[in-house]
């Protein structure tokens, strides 16, 4: 491990997190990786001597809730339902410690408009966007933003519902499509230029991943599917604009709330201005997945990874009280 990522790794004994429920799936439509991720997650804590057990959010989950016996849990839930905070205040209420960020932050970053909105307030820097609730909305953002544009529901991940246009009638017809996923749509400036990801775990920012595809952009299959796209770390940056880049995800970050881990999605344009897009409160966790990725870099194994999100559910609860 690299020295300066060296107190990442949990030095707590697996026995001292208590029993712990791996809450995974869900109804949102990121379910198939959400259970992907849980599995992922709940092999590794289980081979590390966490006494671990899964729990596949559906209809019975408050009675599962209340009649196991739960110390803290792991969120691995992806998208509404999981991400949007309503998990995590349900948690706190019962008071169930639980992994990653809280309920504001969860609540922000699952709103690409609200986040958009924080960002810009800060001057950090984020495509010109506008939002979509009519055919006059798509006329007027596309005499406002000018094409190439992309379409994304507002509170969905994994890039669901997504699409580059660069005509009036493409963009009408993905504002429809998107809109069978969330009844707001955002409309953003398309960046054309290399994309980055970039994790942060405990209050660190990991190694930037740089990513390539052959796909129009990186859209669900680049990201669970396909076997062609590319990701490189080193990031392919000169030594200062990582630093850049690396300052940069720590604000944006901040402006949020983010804790315990994340992940931000980045683009830089040609005249290497950085811009930020969204970032994620609970990343995908499967083999395909940029957080495991990053973390290797950085010199933590998968387990050391899963092991050290549950510490930082330690963290937060003593810094709640």
């Amino acid at each position: 491990m690299t020295a300066a990522y060296a107190n990442l790794a949990s030095t707590l004994d697996p026995k001292a997190f208590g029993r712990v429920a791996v809450l995974f799936g869900g109804k949102s439509a990121e379910r198939e990786v959400s259970l992907k991720s849980g599995n992922a997650v709940l092999q590794a804590l289980q081979s590390a001597g966490v006494d671990a057990f899964g729990i596949d959010v559906g209809d019975d989950f408050l009675q599962r809730l209340l009649s196991e016996k739960i110390d803290r849990a792991f969120i691995i839930l992806h998208g509404r339902g999981g991400e949007d905070g309503s998990m995590q205040g349900l948690l706190e209420c019962l008071g169930i410690p639980y992994t990653g960020s809280g309920i504001l932050a969860s609540a922000l970053a699952m709103d690409k408009l609200r986040t958009k909105q924080v960002w810009h307030s800060l001057g950090i820097p984020t495509p010109r966007h506008a939002v979509l609730a009519s055919e006059a909305d798509c006329i007027s953002a596309a005499t406002e933003l000018g094409f190439p544009l992309i379409v994304k529901p507002a509170h969905e991940g994994s890039s669901i519902g997504m699409a580059k246009v660069n005509s009036l009638p493409e963009l009408t017809a993905a504002w429809k499509d998107a809109s069978s996923y969330d009844s707001q749509v955002l409309v953003e400036q398309w960046i054309t230029g290399p994309e980055f990801t970039i994790a942060i775990l405990r209050g660190q920012v990991l190694p930037p991943i740089a990513l390539g595809t052959p796909h129009t952009f990186y859209d669900y299959d680049a990201k669970y599917i396909a076997n062609d796209t590319q990701y490189r770390i080193p990031c392919g940056l000169d030594s200062a604009k990582e630093q850049e880049l690396m300052d940069l995800t720590a604000k944006a970050c901040e402006a949020l709330g983010i804790t315990g881990w994340g992940r931000a999605d980045v683009m830089q344009d040609v005249d290497g201005q950085f811009w930020f897009l969204e970032v994620n409160t609970a990343p995908g966790m499967t083999d395909h997945s940029l957080v495991p990725m990053a973390a290797r870099a950085a010199g933590l194994d998968f387990q050391q990874l899963v092991l050290s999100i549950l510490a930082a559910s330690v963290d937060s609860q003593e810094s709640r009280g």
